[in-house]
């Protein structure tokens, strides 16, 4: 009914409140990921069997919520050129997974 482990050396335990109880978006993860091999790698993953949406959500195959991120999107939303950072944002927007390429275009358009 429970298991510990441990995340950057934080001990977490998590328990299994049974079937009463389900996922819901209040509970979420979100990884923030090196390059667009990561994003590709985990939504292919993760999403196995579950769920895509909008924005880099994703379900997994049992109603966890992930939001699978590049660092990239981060740095080019504080742009402090205002107007690529809402070019990236609305591109942004569009998409499921999350496409580095893309947002890049965006930012330049």
């Amino acid at each position: 009914m429970t298991v510990d482990f441990q995340l950057q050396g934080q001990d977490v335990n998590a328990l299994n409140g049974g079937p009463h109880y389900n996922f819901t978006e209040a509970l979420s993860l979100l990884v923030s990921c090196r390059s667009q091999e990561e994003v590709d790698e985990l939504w292919d993953k993760l999403g196995d069997g579950g769920e895509p949406g909008p924005c880099g959500w994703l379900k997994d195959r049992y109603g966890l919520s992930w939001q699978i991120v590049p660092v990239a999107l981060g740095e080019m939303l504080s742009d402090p050129d205002s107007a690529k950072s809402q070019r990236v944002m609305e591109a942004m927007l569009q998409m499921g997974k999350i496409d580095v390429a893309r947002l890049r275009q965006a930012s330049e358009a």
